[in-house]
């Protein structure tokens, strides 16, 4: 995959249990570029957590995919946006109307899916 086409796990997590750390492991094992993005600190996957609330200025984002629920997504509106990501893969939970309409309006490929399901089946 080219290096332009990197996907930001939105909500990432050092631990282990969670889907957002397996997202990232995922991705590293297919060589797929990724940026951690969460309010957690740590490590996953190799890579550095780079800190939400310091809004990392990202450039050439293919995907943002959503580990966080709809109820803690407002505050970021702006800033997902701001990413201008090809797609925005919406996770079982982390759906939500208002950023997806939001997301469509930019022109943005807008996917309810599972970012798991889809690199285990080679859809990603």
């Amino acid at each position: 995959m080219e290096k332009s086409k990197k996907t930001v796990v939105f909500g990432a997590s050092p631990n282990p249990s969670r889907y957002a750390h397996t997202a990232a492991t995922m991705l590293k094992e297919r060589d797929i570029p990724f940026i951690p993005v969460g309010i957690k600190t740590g490590v996953t996957s190799g890579e550095k957590i780079l800190n939400l609330r310091e809004k990392p200025a990202l450039t050439d984002v293919h995907t943002v995919t959503l580990y966080v629920g709809p109820q803690n997504q407002t505050e970021w509106y702006d800033y997902i946006l701001s990413l201008k990501p090809e797609r925005i893969i919406f996770n079982p939970g982390t759906e939500n109307q208002e950023l997806m309409d939001l997301a469509k309006e930019r022109g943005i490929t807008v996917l309810p899916a599972c970012t798991l399901v889809m690199l285990s089946t080679g859809q990603y």
